[in-house]
């Protein structure tokens, strides 16, 4: 069988094809929106939780007022307290409202109060309501006000300064199955959730009270807890350690060596830094423990 050329079809290179289908103007914004929005979201974010800018006194006094928002509140703050370190004069109008919110219900906002009021020593009712703050829920705000009181020549809080050289032991705040658990060796920040319970059908996340590494699990996923069973030990951070050091140093006395002394050791996870201000801090109670004159 032959096939005459007739029967095939012949491309000619003058025909004309049709145009590819454009995308409508409609589809182009919307496009073009979306694209800008997911630049422009996270800078945003970035934007309205980054403490370092700089807010004029308008916005400082009414962040400060900022109810709805406690992260304007600790923006204020951290504000106050950075023109505090630079002997700024005009903060004092705001001294007040900082003695006010170290009863505030957020812990962060109390936690960041709590270093602010040590910026400066001649704050009016700094002092006092540091000394109230010692009895907070909270290990962090406890140890900042601590901290912040030996700023005053006040040692009162050198109990809480020892706690923040320890770990802190999770507890289950219900009976329930551990049906999660972070990681042992996981870094995890403060209000970091370490292991999830369920009771039922409600699910209760348990998170830690500071920033620094998960060393110990006592639970394991699928068991079940009684309320108050411990579920873990979290490692105190590397800034909470120097901070504690630094301020045993000044007030330590020769009981509170056994709590310096771990930080001593040449080991890979306490870094070079934190073991010289260990061996100083040593040095330093040792010195004051000799008789005068010695």
């Amino acid at each position: 069988m032959t096939f005459s050329s007739d029967a095939i079809p012949q491309t000619s290179p003058d025909v004309i094809k049709p145009p590819k289908p454009r995308m409508s103007t409609r589809n182009r914004l919307l496009f073009f929106v979306t694209g800008w929005l997911i630049v422009l979201m996270p800078f945003l974010f970035w934007w309205n939780t980054w403490f370092g800018r700089q807010l004029s006194n308008q916005q400082l006094a009414e962040y400060l007022r900022d109810q709805k928002h406690p992260r304007h509140i600790q923006h204020a703050l951290v504000q106050i307290g950075e023109r505090m370190a630079r002997h700024d004069p005009s903060v004092a109008q705001w001294y007040p409202q900082v003695v006010q919110l170290a009863s505030y219900p957020v812990e962060e906002v109390r936690n960041t109060d709590a270093w602010v009021m040590g910026q400066d020593t001649s704050g009016g009712g700094f002092h006092e309501a540091l000394l109230k703050i010692l009895g907070d829920p909270s290990l962090m705000v406890r140890g900042n006000a601590a901290l912040s009181l030996v700023r005053f020549g006040d040692a009162t809080g050198r109990p809480e300064i020892l706690q923040l050289l320890q770990p802190a032991v999770i507890t289950a705040p219900q009976p329930g199955k551990v049906i999660d658990t972070s990681t042992v060796g996981t870094a995890i920040r403060q209000g970091g959730i370490v292991a999830k319970l369920q009771d039922d059908s409600q699910t209760t996340e348990i998170r830690s009270p500071i920033s620094g590494r998960l060393w110990a699990l006592s639970a394991s996923t699928g068991q079940t807890v009684r309320t108050g069973a411990q579920i873990a030990e979290i490692d105190p951070g590397t800034e909470q350690v120097w901070e504690a050091l630094r301020a045993l140093y000044l007030i330590g006395q020769p009981d509170d060596i056994a709590a310096v002394l771990p930080y001593e050791r040449e080991l890979p996870d306490i870094p070079d830094h934190i073991r010289k201000q260990a061996i100083e801090t040593e040095k330093a109670i040792r010195q004051r423990e000799k008789p005068a004159g010695q």
